[in-house]
């Protein structure tokens, strides 16, 4: 894979020494600006868990990608790079928990994650098919279609969160003004605008939640009712099951996850100028396999790199380890002391998604970076454009188009971001190369 551009806008390197205390609050921040919880809460949902399991769920899910971060971050991809649930799988584990139990869930969960990686060591093919079949195309045409997939579910959670709907819109509002001005005022080198650069998240989330405080819309009663240690246990929601179709989907859907990881890993490679060769790629595939096992054994969910955090170093020009590092200790932290984690939960909807509606435009624009590499001819724009067009088609397909297909196709279509994804690697595969002519050639011809 060859060298990124190096014209970032980076103000701490990802091996730059930062003070604890520093690293703490960047970690604190990335944190915040995710939507970590909501996907376990969809899956406890389609789940049918009680209460008390959908809390202990969620936890579990904050173990899991505080686990996969340190994996990831320090022995596996070695870049800033934040883990948590993946959407991808939502369709595919209700539909398994929903035929054949939680059992049957996490025992799919094992095998796939190993299988994902042996692709990295001892085999070493990840790093070929991503050669192959991940070319800068294909991982920025990924990476700006995960930025558009993502897009509604910002306005869709904040149109239906709890209260009055043109109370949260002024929230989202709010929260993303601060966030952009806060980018703006950090176009500034020196003094005050590294300062707003670099807390720019945080000052977005406390601007948010003091006016929705104003509305009365912050409830901290689950804080008072939340235990304050819980640990884990191996296999928590039961014994694994091992079905091999149930099997065999989820070893389909991890590789599509990986597609869609490997194009966050595209975004930190552009944001910071890094560069993806053989050896790291191969780590990588490494540490998500080895972060999506272990994550599966305390009862959490399938992994992935988190693009909006690749758009929060974009925006607040952080790439060090060390706040990445510190990011997955509290992430642990929060798994561990249900305290945390409903504090963390507490923060309004409204809020998170303004701040994310944001980091989704920060996203686009970093695909597009890598994309802008590529001469757009008839063939490129196809490869570009047309799972664009897909990804938007998927988003809005009735419920009852869905319900109506086989479940594979089910797992598939449920997530704008696969079918994306699936597409462009497709596409760049059949869609012949076109034979360009050198200049050299061209003027022999004219001679």
């Amino acid at each position: 894979m060859e060298q990124r551009g190096q014209n970032t806008n980076i103000v701490v390197n990802i091996d730059e020494k930062i003070s604890y205390s520093k690293a703490f609050l960047l970690g604190m921040q990335h944190v915040l600006a995710m939507d970590l919880y909501i996907a376990p809460i969809i899956i406890a949902g389609l789940l049918s868990l009680d209460s008390m399991n959908t809390t202990f769920f969620i936890q579990m899910c904050f173990l899991a990608a505080g686990l996969a971060t340190l994996i990831q971050t320090i022995g596996g991809l070695r870049l800033p790079v934040v883990q948590g649930p993946s959407y991808v799988p939502i369709g595919a584990l209700a539909a398994i928990g929903g035929k054949l139990g939680l059992g049957a869930v996490f025992g799919s969960l094992l095998p796939g994650a190993l299988i994902i990686a042996v692709l990295g060591y001892p085999l070493k093919w990840f790093s070929k098919a991503v050669h192959k079949i991940i070319p800068p195309l294909v991982g920025g045409t990924v990476i700006v279609i995960v930025g558009i997939s993502l897009m509604p579910s910002a306005f869709t959670s904040i149109y239906s969160a709890p209260g009055n709907v043109g109370h949260n819109v002024l929230i989202a509002f709010v929260s993303a003004a601060v966030l952009i001005i806060c980018i703006l005022l950090g176009r500034k080198k020196k003094g005050y605008g590294t300062f707003f650069r670099l807390v720019s998240v945080i000052l977005a989330i406390i601007a948010g939640t003091i006016t929705a405080s104003l509305f009365g819309t912050i409830d901290f009663s689950s804080v008072k009712e939340a235990s304050w240690v819980s640990f884990p246990s191996l296999f928590p929601f039961g014994k694994p099951i091992f079905n091999l179709q149930a099997i065999v989907t989820m070893i389909f859907i991890y590789l599509v996850i990986l597609i869609e990881t490997t194009g966050t890993w595209f975004v930190v490679s552009t944001v910071t100028g890094s560069e993806l060769d053989e050896k790291r790629l191969n780590r990588a595939s490494v540490g998500e396999g080895i972060g999506c096992f272990v994550g599966s054994l305390f009862g959490g969910t399938p992994m992935t790199g988190y693009s909006s955090n690749a758009g929060i170093i974009a925006i607040t020009g952080v790439a060090s380890r060390m706040a990445i590092i510190s990011a997955g200790i509290i992430l642990v932290a929060l798994g561990l002391i249900p305290k945390l984690s409903a504090v963390i939960t507490c923060v309004p909807q409204p809020v998170i998604n303004g701040i994310f509606g944001v980091v989704c435009v920060a996203i686009v624009m970093n695909g597009l970076k890598v994309i802008q590499r590529v001469v757009i001819d008839d063939r490129n724009m196809m490869v570009i454009g047309v799972p664009i067009l897909l990804t938007v088609g998927t988003m809005v397909l009735p419920k009852e188009i869905l319900n109506s297909v086989p479940d594979f196709a089910n797992y598939i279509l449920s997530s704008g971001t696969a079918v994306g994804a699936i597409a462009t690697v497709i596409l760049n595969l059949i869609i012949p190369q076109e034979r360009r002519k050198t200049a050299s050639a061209n003027q022999e011809s004219l001679t």
